[in-house]
């Protein structure tokens, strides 16, 4: 069985602490309508940067990863994130209870995806890792994980791709 490689989109596929007004190179501007973003119709829509490539880049590592979204999107990143990067419907990890309390300082993701890898080996991209979820994970795990935090200013670079396929083999 593939390990698992679970997506965040905001701060890996989406830089959104870069510069404001100051769009990354090699990213396009969205703007988007996702249900959790606001109930307003007169709200101004949320800008989201996406770089066309990463859908490549993601889809080269579907080899060695079964791919899912780890994202507080959820199954909308199928809607308003995949298509734009060329990928596929992904299976998405369903929260059943975002931005709540978490175990010993970790984020509050953490013991989720825990539960949704079960025993299976997996890689995280995500821009909220810290040294308390890797200890944790390493704590409870009984399979290889990669943690892997990424830079909200600047989103996944070629090391980060890397680093994925080469923990893969």
């Amino acid at each position: 069985m593939k390990p698992l490689l679970l997506i965040d989109v905001d701060g890996p596929l989406n830089p959104y602490a870069a510069q404001p007004q100051r769009r990354p190179a090699g990213y396009s501007t969205h703007r988007m309508r996702p249900a959790g973003w606001t109930e307003k119709e007169s709200a101004k829509p949320l800008r989201v940067w996406l770089n066309h490539g990463h859908g490549a880049e993601l889809l080269a590592l579907a080899d060695a990863y079964e791919l899912v979204w780890a994202t507080t999107w959820k199954d909308e990143a199928n809607d308003w994130i995949g298509p734009h990067l060329g990928l596929p419907r992904l299976p998405f990890i369903d929260w059943p209870v975002m931005h709540g309390r978490a175990p010993r300082g970790t984020f509050w993701k953490t013991q989720y995806i825990l539960e949704y890898a079960g025993e299976r080996p997996f890689a995280w991209i995500d821009d909220d890792i810290t040294a308390m979820d890797r200890e944790y994970v390493d704590q409870r795990h009984p399979a290889r994980t990669l943690l892997l935090r990424i830079d909200e200013r600047i989103g996944l670079v070629r090391g980060d791709f890397d680093a994925l396929a080469d923990w893969a083999a």
